[in-house]
Order: structure tokens, then C-alpha cells, then sequence
């Protein structure tokens, strides 16, 4: 593991310095556990005392603060940590295996440049497949599959036949891409399977979690916008579009034929109904349930899920309701006694 100054990464950041710039940092760590030789930062103004009492050797901060240590200046501290712990302790090494002679290559693909494809990888008829890929053991990428370069595909995920996937897109583990959507036609009390037509397509930057299942279209095609990061166990309807750079926590469900603007981040096990339109950067809070339509930039919570503001005041109220509704027929018995008197 390389050890760096606190200079070498101030200068990496693009950062500036309050304390000595010599000092080394070997690893990097939270707040609370961060000890001599380590790196540490503050984004969330709550954890300021904390920043106080850390035994790290540096700390990232948006402004200078009361602390014994190294202190970082930087205006966005997160990013500048996700920049310090790729430089101290890098990005996982993929094996260089080259081809393996116990995958199951068809003669019809096409390799890209320095790809690893591992054992019991299977890559299917006139699939593509770019530079630098590693497609580790028990995947599947089915006929006609496009996938393009710098791309990892971990154990036993599936790409199904025809779907697109751009450049340096994830896929991690047991993931499902591509696979029938939920779709049937009842006749007379039974459901009869309609073909789906379309396929999924995976823009550059994408990571797919472990467990997600990603849907083909019916008709039009399902698509996951550039950068978009989906959470692990995300199930995604059939024909839904998400756009560019949004944020599914895990154990979100969007049903089919949703279209969702960019920048948007989803709580975790939220909720979409099936045609709804959600804006550009909206906030969807954990285990809402969307049942509308949801406009530009709005913050929503709840089930059924409504502004945020009103969803907090509402709630707040439930833990009293017992004791307005005992006032209530309190009153109630009041005001009857008193029109029986009066008449």
C-alpha cells in the first residue's frame, strides 16, 4: 500500500493546507476510528465535535475547523476522500487470466483487446465484446449481446440476448439483465405471456448491483442512463427509462413504462407505480410509495407519497391521534348534551 504526505495528497485534491504538509498517511478511515498515519473528513456539519476529538493525522473539510489535525481545505470533502482512498489504496486488481479454456466461447463473438474471460464464463453467438473486459466465472451474455470497453461483469450475471451495454458499466453479481418483463393479457381467468420485444440498454458509467433485475421492453426498450448507479436487489419494470446520474438505493421497485428525468435519488424499498413521470432531481424518501406523477426538483415522502414538508407534519401527528380522538368525542358528547338541554 503506497504511503503519501499530506502535500502530495492536498495537491492531488487540489487542496489547500492548515498544518504541516509532511506528514504521512498510510490508510484512510471514519472520523471515530481514524488513527495516527490515517485520513479522515467531515461533509455533514452534525459530525463537527467529532472532527475535534479524531486521532487522525488529516482531516478533509470544507473550512478550517478546531482540530489537532492535519486539515485538508477542500469544497467538497466527499469527493475529495473518494479521491485520496483511490490514490492510497486504489481500485480492486482484476485478475489477468486471459481466455480460459474451460469458458464456453462461441466461434461467432468478437473479443476486444486484453479481455478475461474466466472459467465457466459463457459468451454466446455474435455477442461483442470491447477492450479490456473482465467477464468473471458462471456469466452468461447472451446471442447478439454489445458490450463495450473497460466493462466488468461479476460471477453469474446474466446479460440476455440483444441488450446494449456501454462503456465501463459494472454488473455485479447474480445480477439479471435483460430478462422478460412482467407482462400478460388476462382472457377469461387466465394470463397468456406477451412476447417481449423490446431490450435493455445500459449507458456508459452504469453499475447494476448484485440481485437487481433489469427488465427488457415490451415494445420500447428499457434504459438506464448514463452514470446512473442502481442499488443491490433493484427490480426495474419493462419499458422504463431512467435518466442520467440517478441514484436507486437498494430494494427499490419501479414498475413498467416509468420516466424518470436525471439526477434523481430513490430511498431505499421506495415504491413506483407502473406510467408515472418523475422529474428531474427528485428526492424519493425511503419506503415511499409513488402514485403520481412527480414534478421537477420535488421532495416526496410517505405512502402514498407526498411533499416532504407536509409528509413530516402529518406524521408527526399519528403518535397523538389517540388522545385528539378521545377529545373529539368528548366534545361531541358535549355538544349533544347541550342541544338536548337547550330544546
Amino acid at each position: 500500500m503506497p504511503k503519501k504526505t499530506v502535500k502530495e495528497i492536498a495537491d492531488h485534491v487540489g487542496a489547500e493546507i492548515i498544518g504541516d504538509a509532511s506528514v504521512v498517511i498510510e490508510s484512510a478511515a471514519t472520523l471515530d476510528s481514524a488513527g495516527p498515519g490515517q485520513i479522515t473528513f467531515l461533509s455533514n456539519p452534525k459530525y463537527t465535535p467529532r472532527v475535534k476529538t479524531t486521532q487522525a493525522a488529516a482531516v478533509l473539510v470544507a473550512r478550517q475547523v478546531q482540530t489537532n489535525a492535519c486539515q485538508i481545505v477542500t469544497e467538497d470533502p466527499y469527493y475529495a476522500f473518494m479521491q485520496a482512498v483511490v490514490l492510497l489504496h486504489g481500485h480492486r486488481q482484476h485478475p489477468q487470466t486471459g481466455l480460459s479454456q474451460q469458458a464456453n466461447i462461441a466461434a461467432s463473438a468478437r473479443l476486444g483487446k486484453n479481455c478475461n474471460i474466466h472459467a465457466f464464463a459463457v459468451v454466446s453467438e455474435n455477442a461483442v465484446i470491447g477492450d479490456n473486459c473482465q467477464i468473471y466465472s458462471g456469466v452468461f451474455v447472451g446471442p447478439n449481446v454489445t458490450i463495450g470497453d473497460d466493462c466488468v461483469l461479476y460471477p453469474n450475471a446474466v446479460i440476455y440476448d440483444g441488450c446494449q451495454v456501454g462503456n465501463r458499466v459494472i454488473v455485479q453479481s447474480n445480477a439479471s439483465v435483460g430478462q422478460d418483463g412482467y407482462g400478460f393479457a388476462t382472457h377469461k381467468g387466465e394470463h397468456h405471456k406477451i412476447p417481449q420485444i423490446g431490450i435493455v440498454i445500459l449507458e456508459d458509467d452504469v453499475e447494476i448491483g448484485s440481485g437487481c433485475v433489469v427488465e427488457r421492453g415490451t415494445l420500447d426498450n428499457t434504459v438506464i442512463g448514463k452514470g446512473s448507479k442502481i442499488g443491490d436487489m433493484v427490480a426495474i419494470g419493462h419499458g422504463t427509462k431512467i435518466g442520467p446520474h440517478c441514484l436507486l438505493v437498494p430494494q427499490v421497485g419501479v414498475a413498467g413504462s416509468v420516466e424518470m428525468g436525471h439526477h434523481c435519488v430513490l430511498g431505499g424499498q421506495a415504491g413506483i407505480v407502473g406510467h408515472l413521470k418523475i422529474g428531474n432531481r427528485v428526492t424519493i424518501g425511503a419506503q415511499a410509495a409513488v402514485i403520481n406523477n412527480v414534478p421537477d426538483g420535488a421532495t416526496i415522502l410517505g405512502a402514498p407519497a407526498i411533499d416532504a414538508n407536509k409528509a413530516k407534519r402529518a406524521y408527526a401527528l399519528i403518535e397523538t391521534l389517540p388522545e385528539m380522538r378521545q377529545k373529539l368525542r368528548k366534545l361531541e358528547k358535549e355538544i349533544s348534551k347541550s342541544r338536548t338541554e337547550g330544546s
